[in-house]
């Protein structure tokens, strides 16, 4: 049931994540006014209490205040499945890949997941706690969508919305004059995100050919079984077979064709000039009669020593994958 894969998504969520944060300063003032310091706060990566435990541990910390505090620190502290972003589990989308653009790969929808960050602010004074939470509440309305590359084999670049849930602040006041006092505001954030299953390589086969079967009657209740079959017919050429060359212009609405030789070419078959298709309704000398534009292509002029193609069964079995093509029908 179950093979190896690893697209690191989660892994990207996190540092993505994580890059919100990593441009924030401070500015301290004196009294005129005037910028006295500019401090960029550090962001890192873990739980609020080993910040907490390291600054109660270390004496030496309180020194220096602009470096230890203020600081930030977030955490990936839960997930969770998005039933409201359900899609269908056995749905698959093809792509190309974005490597050669030949080979087709096949994945599975994604499945919606939900992450759960805590980013926690730490500082000595209010100020200083109040420049970081005003720096990014603004953006927060209260989601912000942030784009990444989930899956890169396939290059699928989705837009993932980080919503702010919560705030909360806590003052640790209480205690001794030698206890730091620390201010700590918590932000809790849901990232909405997507897993994606294996990656697979497809090849997509066209339908050779399908048929239906129903019931046909009269008033009298006299009834018979019919069944129709259709089958995928191409509406260009593949092969490269030439059969002959227009020896006169034509306009959109000519119907009459002169070519250079008809001798190989028969009453109702389907011909190739210049991208238009044709269909040959009566062949009179080197003279075609001719039905313009079948299948949905378009009536164009063509000069005299265009190519005219053929278009047989032989090109049938050609036809690529993301081409039209038409259908040919019988009734048993």
């Amino acid at each position: 049931m179950f093979e190896y894969f690893y697209h690191e998504i989660l892994r990207r969520t996190v540092v993505s994540f994580g890059s919100l944060f990593n441009e924030i300063n401070i500015k301290h003032t004196d009294n005129s006014d005037n910028i006295k310091s500019v401090i960029k706060v550090p962001l890192s990566y873990g739980p609020t209490q080993k910040f907490l435990a390291r600054l109660e541990q270390s004496p030496d910390l309180n020194k220096p205040v602009q470096i230890t505090l203020p600081r930030m620190s977030f955490e990936f502290t839960g997930l969770t499945y998005d039933s409201t972003r359900k899609s269908t589990t056995t749905q698959t989308f093809l792509v190309k890949s974005p490597t050669d653009g030949t080979e087709t790969k096949k994945v599975y929808l994604p499945v919606p997941y939900n992450m759960q960050f805590e980013l926690s602010i730490m500082a000595k004074l209010n100020d200083d706690a109040l420049q970081i939470i005003e720096q990014i509440l603004p953006y927060f309305q209260p989601s912000y969508s942030m784009t990444l590359e989930l899956l890169d084999v396939i290059n699928e670049k989705r837009d993932v919305p980080v919503v702010l849930e919560n705030i909360t602040m806590q003052d640790d006041y209480e205690g001794n004059f030698t206890t730091r006092r620390v201010l700590i505001y918590t932000l809790r954030f849901n990232v909405k995100t997507y897993l994606f299953g294996p990656v697979s390589s497809a090849t997509r086969d066209i339908i050779k050919s399908t048929a239906v079967g129903f019931v046909a009657g009269d008033s009298n209740s006299t009834t018979r079984d019919i069944v129709y079959t259709s089958t995928p017919r191409a509406t260009k050429n593949y092969t490269g077979t030439v059969l002959t060359n227009l020896s006169k212009d034509i306009v959109a609405t000519d119907t009459l064709i002169t070519v250079s030789s008809a001798a190989s070419i028969v009453k109702g078959v389907y011909l190739e000039i210049e991208g238009e298709e044709v269909y040959v309704t009566l062949v009179t000398g080197n003279v075609l009669t001719v039905e313009r534009g079948r299948d949905g292509t378009t009536i164009t002029a063509h000069t005299s020593g265009a190519q005219v193609k053929s278009i047989t069964t032989a090109d049938n079995l050609l036809i690529e994958e993301g081409d039209d093509f038409g259908f040919s029908g019988s009734i048993e």
